[in-house]
């Protein structure tokens, strides 16, 4: 049995319009236990909510504002993820951070919705799920500012390369860890990575429906949806990581859901 815990999954996307129960049951048969439901928005958020009440112990979210989203934030946001941050099974503030590969919102925006989010995290002591794509150095000066007071991080999805990673375990931070590390052709160098990471501070994740592993054998895949990633393809995650710490498929689940559940408090 692996038991595992899939710390971030999109299941209000559109890829999963209608499919919700389908999908939540394909995950237990795959011994995918526990997820949490991404909020990127506040409507993303709020939905992400309504649904995770309606499994309890299986599902739970988080409330927050995405950096492609930020455009979006205003003075009705925080409070709105404080009243959602206020039911128990709303588990961490995020999907926050900023994001400057796409620019989807203006950067100073970004910014600016970043730190009312930190602020609200430590206002709540909720951990913090956070995303940073090519915004290294700047993500970084903005959240030394708030160090000493914030609560327990992951940076959720992670990419970036060995320097990065040790930066934010030097932090205290978790890293969390998709699909992406089975793709030699692009991502080769997560190997090291991965390696090096203590398993105690490393979760892993789908990104569901993004990230699909390389490693999912094709006639797993739904037919219609070829590229459609699942909770249930979460084990392939726990194999890459398994393979290389050279440790066992069972050590990776009880570890990082152990780790998922003492962050979260699941």
């Amino acid at each position: 049995m692996q038991n595992l815990t899939d710390i971030g999954i999109n299941l209000i996307n559109k890829q999963f319009q209608n499919d919700a129960e389908t999908i939540i049951q394909n995950d237990i048969d795959a011994e995918v236990y526990k997820m949490i439901l991404t909020g990127t928005s506040i409507r993303n958020s709020e939905q992400s909510a309504v649904l995770a009440k309606k499994y309890p112990n299986v599902l739970y979210a988080t409330a927050g504002i995405h950096p492609h989203d930020a455009k979006s934030f205003d003075a009705q946001s925080i409070p709105k993820l404080r009243a959602l941050l206020k039911q128990s099974f709303v588990v961490s503030v995020g999907e926050c951070g900023l994001d400057f590969d796409r620019d989807f919102s203006p950067r100073p925006v970004q910014e600016q919705c970043y730190m009312a989010q930190l602020e609200l995290a430590i206002e709540t002591q909720k951990p913090l799920f956070l995303h940073e794509r090519a915004a290294f150095e700047r993500f970084n000066a903005i959240t030394d500012i708030y160090s000493s007071a914030l609560p327990k991080a992951v940076v959720h999805c992670f990419t970036g390369s060995l320097k990065e990673a040790k930066t934010y375990l030097d932090k205290g931070f978790y890293l969390g860890f998709t699909g992406a590390i089975s793709d030699e052709r692009r991502f080769d160098f997560l190997k090291e990575v991965v390696k090096y990471t203590p398993l105690d501070r490393l979760m892993i994740e789908t990104d569901a429906p993004f990230m699909l592993p390389k490693n999912v054998p094709k006639h797993q895949l739904n037919k219609y949806q070829e590229r459609r990633n699942e909770p249930k393809f979460l084990p392939f995650v726990a194999a890459t990581v398994a393979e290389f710490k050279g440790i066992s498929v069972e050590k990776v689940a009880e570890q990082t859901s152990l780790n998922a559940n003492t962050f979260f408090g699941l």
